[in-house]
């Protein structure tokens, strides 16, 4: 592996060896510094994305480098027949910064779902209500890949041709809630889950009162309210996790993304209520477990992010940084009306509608140096990392603007 490969060379090798269920760009990065990147023939790009939302602190930020480089010379995997001082602390970090009593780990967003929906299972059945098992979701989510997360995914695209799938599963519309105590008036539900901004979805921020809403509904039917957490957590809106905005509290938490700024970890965190749901029994089964969940670099490195976040006051950065970018996009939606539609979003998590192909405006940006990416059918997603500076914010809304102005992604 030591031959210098040239980009020509390593796409050839990937078109050759990668299963082609994605439509990467057409180059291959190499390295990034703070929010920018460069290919491997030296191209530099702006990265708006952050890794879809996962890098907050950027790439090579040398405190979180230094952290994750002393981990790699201490220990790396003992698996969960044993105790780790990373996990234990990074348990405690969530725990700190939220409302929840504890933690279990995992490795993805999807992982973290899977487990929660889990537990709501394993809820009612441990209470003496097996027949409790519909999960209630709401159109436009996303929660995952996986064939329990595609289930409750409420958009077709994610889980035509893969049926039968988990079920049984009921599809609200975001924000209605009488369409919720609808469903919920039966008491079949063991769990709603919904997040606070649906990401996917094309940047749809809940309505005002809409998660208090469902707290008071789940509360009144005994039903567990799940908030997956996995894009808009960990800082991403300005607050450390999106439903602190309303200050309503789930009883389960999914992370994942941000919570290890680049390497995979994920997370539920839940109320005392939840967490008996899954804890083990003297003489019984494991009710649910993960080999590689909890391991130390990745919790090391979620110990980095709380800590960096924190030391750097990252939230305020978000905010300030976010409502800048806010502001640009509005005033490209001013600019151009019919085609820009709306702007969208919260915090470093913002989004911009097109009336046309929103994948031909991030097409035509990256040509030019800028990485966007796109959130349901309209929306090019904004998501760059939280030490974006207001200069790296004007280079790429001018990159956009200019893009707007030649009519890409007009109807």
């Amino acid at each position: 592996m030591s031959k210098n490969y040239s980009q020509a060379d390593l796409l050839a090798i990937a078109d050759q060896t990668l299963i082609k269920n994605y439509r990467q760009a057409p180059f291959v990065l190499a390295r990034g510094q703070g929010a920018e990147l460069w290919d491997v023939a030296g191209k530099r790009y702006i990265d708006m994305t952050a890794g879809i939302a996962v890098c907050g602190l950027g790439h090579n930020h040398p405190t979180f480098t230094a952290r994750l480089a002393e981990q790699l010379t201490k220990l790396i995997h003992t698996s969960n027949l044993f105790y780790n001082d990373q996990q234990i602390l990074a348990a405690k970090a969530i725990v700190d910064h939220s409302f929840a009593t504890r933690v279990f780990f995992c490795n993805s967003g999807a992982e973290a779902n899977e487990a929660a929906l889990k537990l709501a299972r394993r809820h009612y059945v441990n209470i003496g209500q097996p027949e409790r098992t519909t999960i209630i979701s709401t159109n436009g989510s996303f929660h995952g890949r996986s064939f329990a997360t595609v289930a409750i995914t409420g958009q077709k695209k994610y889980r035509e041709g893969f049926g039968p799938l988990v079920e049984p599963v009921e599809f609200v519309n975001y924000g209605d809630l009488d369409a919720m105590a609808k469903a919920l008036a039966p008491k079949k539900a063991c769990c709603v889950i919904v997040e606070p901004i649906q990401a996917e979805g094309g940047i749809v921020v809940a309505p005002p009162g809409y998660l208090a809403g469902l707290r008071k509904l789940c509360d009144e039917t005994d039903t567990m309210l799940i908030f997956d957490e996995v894009q808009t957590g960990m800082g991403r809106t300005g607050t450390w996790f999106g439903h602190q905005h309303d200050n309503v509290f789930p009883d389960v938490m999914t992370l994942a993304k941000g919570l290890g700024g680049g390497v995979p970890i994920g997370a539920i965190a839940v109320n005392d209520k939840a967490a008996e749901s899954l804890a083990f029994k003297a003489g019984g089964a494991v009710l649910h477990a993960n080999t590689f969940g909890g391991n130390p670099l990745a919790c090391a490195a979620a110990n980095a992010v709380f800590d960096i976040i924190d030391d750097e006051k990252l939230l305020d950065q978000v905010t300030s940084q976010g409502a800048y970018l806010g502001q640009q996009l509005d005033a490209l939606a001013k600019e151009f009306p019919g085609h820009v539609t709306e702007a969208r979003g919260r915090g470093l998590l913002r989004g911009l509608a097109v009336s046309g192909l929103p994948g031909d405006v991030t097409a035509k940006c990256r040509d030019r140096g800028l990485l966007l990416s796109v959130a349901g059918d309209k929306v090019v997603r904004f998501a760059p990392p939280y030490i974006v500076s207001r200069a790296l914010i004007d280079e790429a809304v001018a990159i956009l603007r200019g893009v707007l102005a030649e009519g890409v992604g007009k109807a």
